[in-house]
C-alpha cells in the first residue's frame, strides 16, 4: 500500500525512513484522514498528513511537493488566491500571439493612469470579456488580465509570466526556498568562490605543522621535534541576498548550485530572500514570508561592513519596481527599491550582483540597465568567468 509513493519520495533524496512510512500507514488505518468520496482520501488532506509525518525539516518541503505532484500526476496543491476576481472572467479559451509589428502598435499607459484605470474597471465591469482591449479579461490587448499581450499591464489570473512585461501581479504566489543541499554537477562554482576565501594566520600556536615537524625531526637525527603554526581562521563573511519566484523560476537549478557551493565554502554566510527588488523587508522562509519578516533596516544594522554583499537575481522586472514608490508587484512599498539598494551598497562597500540571465540579453532589458547603474556596473553573469571576476573584485 503506497509503496510506490514511498519510493518516489526516496528517489528525490528525501530522508524518509521505513519507520516514518509505517507511521503514515498507521495514521491512515486509524482514520486520521477519512474518505470523502468513493475514490478514497481527499488529496489535500492526504498531502498535509503525509508531509507532517514524513518531512522533518522545512528545507525539504520543496522536494516533497515536487515528488508528491509527480506521483499524483500534477495535482494542484496551492490554494487559489484569485477569488476576489470572478474566475469566469479569467477562463482561458485562447492565448494571444501577436507579430512584433502588431505589438509595437499597442500603446502603454503610465503608472498613475494604469492604477486609476484598473480601479474604474472594477467599478464598471459586470461580466467576462475575451479578446478585447479594455476590460479585465483573457486573450486580448487589455492592460488587465491574462493570456494576452500588453507592453505594460497588470497580470491577473495567470500562473506565470509569458512576455515579462507586467508591472504588477494580482495573484498571491507561493515561492520555494532554494535547496542548500543541491549536489553540484561540477566543482567549478566552488573553485570560483574559493578565490574569495582569505585565511589569516593569527591566534595561539594550536595547529600542528606536519610537514615542518617531519623535516625538523629528520634533521634532528630522528628525535621528535614538533613544530606548531597559528590556527587558521576563515575571516570571510558573506551576506547573500537572493531573488526568488517569478522569472527566477527559470534559474532555480543554477542558483541552488551556487547556494550550495556558497554554504560549503564560507563559514560565515548569512542569507535572505527578496522578490525582484529589495524593499523594506526580506525573509528567510518563503512559506512564511509575510509572517516572518526581517526589516531591511535591521539587517543593515545587524551586520558590519566586513561582510561582502552579494545579490543574486535576474534583475528582470518593470522599471517601476525599482524606481517608483508602490512599484512592487506584491504590495504598496512606501519607498522605491532604488533607495533600499543604495542604502545596502552604502552600508556594505564590498558588493556585487550575480545575474543568471545570459549576458547577451542584458542590453534589451531596461530594468537590468537600471540595476547596473545602481550597482556601479558591478553586475556579473552566473558563469565561471563571471564568478571569478566578481570574487576578484570583492577581494580588492
Amino acid at each position: 500500500m503506497l509503496i510506490d509513493f514511498f519510493y518516489t519520495l526516496r528517489s528525490t533524496r528525501l530522508p524518509v525512513s521505513v519507520k516514518e512510512y509505517l507511521t503514515l500507514l498507521e495514521a491512515l488505518q486509524a482514520g486520521v484522514v477519512g474518505p470523502r468520496s468513493a475514490d478514497g482520501w481527499a488529496v489535500d488532506d492526504f498531502y498535509h498528513l503525509a508531509r507532517t509525518v514524513l518531512v522533518k525539516d522545512e528545507r525539504h518541503y520543496d522536494k516533497f511537493d515536487r515528488a508528491f505532484a509527480a506521483y499524483f500526476k500534477g495535482v494542484e496543491l496551492i490554494t487559489d488566491f484569485t477569488k476576489d476576481v470572478p474566475l469566469d472572467w479569467l477562463r482561458k479559451n485562447l492565448e494571444l500571439d501577436l507579430s512584433p509589428e502588431e505589438k509595437a502598435r499597442i500603446e502603454k499607459m503610465g503608472w498613475d493612469e494604469l492604477m486609476e484605470t484598473l480601479k474604474k474597471r472594477f467599478e464598471e465591469q459586470k461580466e467576462r470579456h475575451e479578446g478585447g482591449n479594455k476590460m479585465i479579461g483573457t486573450g486580448g490587448t487589455s492592460p488587465f488580465g491574462a493570456h494576452g499581450y500588453n507592453p505594460q499591464g497588470i497580470r491577473i489570473g495567470q500562473d506565470k509570466g509569458r512576455n515579462k512585461s507586467a508591472v504588477k501581479v494580482w495573484d498571491q504566489r507561493a515561492y520555494k526556498d532554494y535547496d542548500d543541499t543541491q549536489e553540484l554537477g561540477t566543482r567549478n562554482i566552488k573553485v570560483a568562490l574559493r578565490r574569495l576565501r582569505k585565511f589569516a594566520r593569527e591566534g595561539s600556536d594550536l595547529e600542528l605543522d606536519l610537514d615542518d615537524t617531519i623535516r625538523a625531526t629528520a634533521a634532528n637525527a630522528g628525535y621528535l621535534d614538533i613544530k606548531m603554526v597559528p590556527e587558521r581562521h576563515n575571516n570571510v563573511k558573506v551576506l547573500l541576498l537572493m531573488d526568488v519566484g517569478g522569472t527566477m523560476d527559470e534559474h532555480i537549478q543554477r542558483v541552488e548550485e551556487l547556494f550550495s557551493a556558497a554554504k560549503a565554502e564560507f563559514k560565515h554566510l548569512e542569507f535572505y530572500y527578496f522578490h525582484n527588488c529589495v524593499y523594506d523587508f526580506m525573509w528567510k522562509n518563503n512559506r512564511r514570508r509575510y509572517a516572518e519578516k526581517f526589516p531591511t533596516w535591521d539587517i543593515i544594522r545587524k551586520y558590519n561592513k566586513d561582510y561582502k554583499l552579494v545579490f543574486v537575481g535576474d534583475a528582470t522586472m518593470s522599471p517601476y519596481e525599482i524606481l517608483q514608490p508602490g512599484g512592487s508587484v506584491e504590495y504598496n512599498n512606501e519607498e522605491a527599491g532604488a533607495e533600499w539598494l543604495q542604502r545596502l551598497t552604502h552600508a556594505f562597500p564590498k558588493y556585487a550582483w550575480i545575474n543568471p540571465e545570459p549576458q547577451g540579453v542584458w542590453q534589451y532589458r531596461q530594468s537590468i540597465s537600471v540595476i547596473q547603474q545602481l550597482m556601479q556596473q558591478r553586475m556579473y553573469p552566473l558563469t565561471l568567468r563571471g564568478l571569478e571576476e566578481a570574487m576578484r573584485m570583492l577581494t580588492k
